[in-house]
């Protein structure tokens, strides 16, 4: 890639953030939707924005409702067809986390015209289109503008049964808490914008952020299997709090178990962190109950802003065991991270 004066320039040195990190923080955003209208007046309407859930959900008839969502974001790797491929993988997520299965996309573009040549956005656009090949859905349309900086996603509609709906809220008391996917996407990201991070590590980030979550869509068959969020931009502790608020419960995480990308606590220890995991930590910290001891680059992997994050699933304890080895088969890092509790707020332990 080349600018209009014929100097090479990276990918993310034209996004002033990258991934999920570009995400209005959870405060700034309530603000902003404070005094919107709640679009729940409609019966069909099953999942809307009067919830923090994934995606909406439109019910046509007893047996399918319709799921609906879009994201986009701006780079966060210099590989054009491997950023085409996080965001998509990304946005197809959510449709996967409400237990839906994805029929077709439709593709969100905004590039800097005169400073991007058009190889580099055809790449962009293949690396989407792999993905929903990948997900067996056409990208059928879309819509493109001239934009300051280099913007790309997918708006993604899927289906599903009305018994097969996970809302983030659905979690019971007691139930076990598995995360699918090791966290430190943003860690990362940081590393590579400062230079730090090693082509293994960028390699290792990559193959997690473009590693679909289509077991929700298995999931969601299991009625043991009560709630699921996907953990992007919020981090572990702001998804899970929306989680724990939507089914007036508590949640207990045992941060030693939650699963991290092979570097992100040596990177985290040495400063690497993003703007968005401070936003995070200031809209949940009231919330949220730190074990004595326990340091900022600690706390700063809970609260890192995930891109194509793993889902946070919500079990009965009965379960947990084969259900996490069923999520294994294609996730290997899962674990048990904790529990829900009758209590209120986030106990980190």
């Amino acid at each position: 890639m080349t600018s209009n004066d014929g100097d090479s320039m990276k990918l993310t040195e034209l996004a002033h953030g990258g991934g999920c990190g570009c995400k209005l923080g959870p405060a700034v955003l309530s603000e902003l939707l404070a005094d919107q209208p709640v679009a729940q007046m409609f019966p069909q309407l099953l999942v809307g924005n009067a919830e923090s859930d994934d995606a909406a959900v439109w019910q046509i008839d007893e047996n399918t409702c319709v799921v609906a969502t879009t994201d986009f974001f701006m780079p966060m790797v210099d590989d054009a067809r491997a950023f085409g491929r996080i965001a998509a993988t990304n946005a197809i997520s959510d449709i996967y986390a409400m237990g839906g299965k994805p029929i077709m996309a439709l593709a969100i573009l905004g590039m800097p015209i005169n400073v991007m040549d058009a190889a580099t956005i055809r790449e962009i656009l293949a690396g989407g289109a792999d993905i929903c090949a990948e997900a067996g859905i056409p990208i059928a349309g879309g819509h493109s503008i001239d934009a300051p900086e280099p913007i790309y996603g997918l708006a993604v509609i899927g289906l599903c049964s009305p018994e097969q709906i996970r809302r983030n809220g659905g979690a019971q008391p007691g139930d076990a808490l598995i995360l699918t996917k090791p966290v430190g996407v943003g860690i990362y990201s940081n590393a590579i914008k400062k230079g730090s991070a090693t082509e293994a590590d960028i390699a290792e980030m990559i193959d997690s952020c473009t590693t679909l979550n289509r077991i929700g869509q298995d999931l969601s068959a299991l009625p043991e299997v009560h709630a699921i969020t996907d953990v992007t931009g919020f981090g572990v502790l702001g998804h899970g709090l929306e989680m724990a608020r939507g089914a007036a419960c508590g949640l207990r995480i045992e941060r030693n178990a939650v699963p991290l990308l092979r570097r992100a606590a040596e990177l985290a220890e040495t400063g690497h962190r993003t703007g968005a995991s401070d936003r995070n930590w200031d809209a949940v910290g009231d919330s949220v109950r730190l074990p004595d001891g326990m340091t900022e680059a600690q706390r700063t992997i809970l609260t890192d802003p995930q891109t194509s994050g793993g889902l946070l699933v919500a079990v009965a304890a009965d379960a947990a065991d084969a259900v996490l080895a069923r999520i294994r088969q294609r996730h290997p890092a899962a674990a048990i991270i904790g529990v829900t509790t009758d209590d209120s707020g986030i106990e980190v332990i």
